[in-house]
């Protein structure tokens, strides 16, 4: 029989979860897929080849796993358990609007200041 790892324990290691508590309530709540079949129990098996999809933040991962690690170590040896299979794309950096009324800045000031110590009759 191949080795196996659990799902929640797996996920910890590869550092898609900072605790695995969380990586747990991950795969019951919101369900993981391992090779296209739902799982929800945090103890569900993982081996090397399978095809993990799951969610994180606002993207749904595709994973593949290459290797089931012995301990949660450095981020290197971490990725190097897995092959991602859909990488996320970058997020567009979000649109600031321009400031509108609001408390004035020293800039803003110094501008009124200049326009209002100007004394047209001298």
């Amino acid at each position: 029989m191949s080795e196996t790892l659990r799902i929640d324990k797996w996920l910890w290691h590869a550092r898609f979860y900072k605790t695995r508590t969380l990586a747990a309530k991950v795969v019951q709540t919101s369900g993981c897929r391992v090779n296209s079949t739902r799982v929800s129990k945090a103890a569900s098996p993982v081996r090397v080849g399978d095809v993990l999809t799951f969610s994180k933040d606002d993207h749904i991962r595709i994973i593949q796993v290459d290797g089931l690690g012995e301990r949660r170590g450095p981020a290197p040896e971490a990725q190097a358990l897995y092959t991602d299979l859909d990488p996320p794309q970058p997020r567009e950096k979000p649109v600031v609007p321009e400031r509108v009324g609001g408390r004035p800045t020293k800039r803003d000031r110094r501008a009124t200041d200049a326009l209002l110590s100007h004394d047209p009759e001298s």
